[in-house]
């Protein structure tokens, strides 16, 4: 399976945090998650690109993600409100992550990849909620690849 990115542009409706291996976009409607998961994701030592909008760019043969400028720096925090949080800029995309809350997932999922700018990134359908979600993404990320 794919996921195409827009073809009116490399901007998407999504989040991305930064660990050590790459960026990790977070992909999903309004209320899926992507800010929480974010969130738990820098609380446990990411570090945030973007929230609710990425830039993306294809550079040296890989898919790189930035935040636009009027957001840098800007997460929302259901509850809390706006917060203004470190960030980093043009951070290649090792994953990116389909959140579908509440789904049941596939014990043995086949291949599917974010195809983007004639370049392509793992994907995984993803429920942001379960108790193990960072832990699965650190493991995919070391491992996975």
């Amino acid at each position: 399976m794919m996921l195409l990115c827009p073809p009116d542009g490399t901007q998407l409706h999504a989040s991305c945090v930064s660990l050590k291996e790459g960026a990790v976009l977070l992909l999903g409607n309004s209320g899926s998650g992507k800010s929480d998961l974010a969130l738990r994701l820098i609380d446990d030592g990411a570090k945030l690109v973007a929230d609710d909008r990425v830039n993306l760019v294809a550079s040296g043969g890989q898919l790189h993600a930035s935040v636009p400028q009027p957001i840098a720096g800007k997460i929302e925090v259901r509850g809390i409100g706006i917060l203004t949080l470190p960030y980093v800029q043009n951070i290649p995309v090792k994953l990116a992550l389909r959140l579908e809350p509440g789904q049941v997932q596939e014990r043995l999922p086949e291949s599917s990849f974010f195809d983007c700018l004639g370049l392509r990134v793992p994907l995984l359908s993803f429920n942001p909620f379960e108790g193990s979600a960072c832990a699965k993404i650190r493991v995919f990320l070391q491992y996975g690849i």
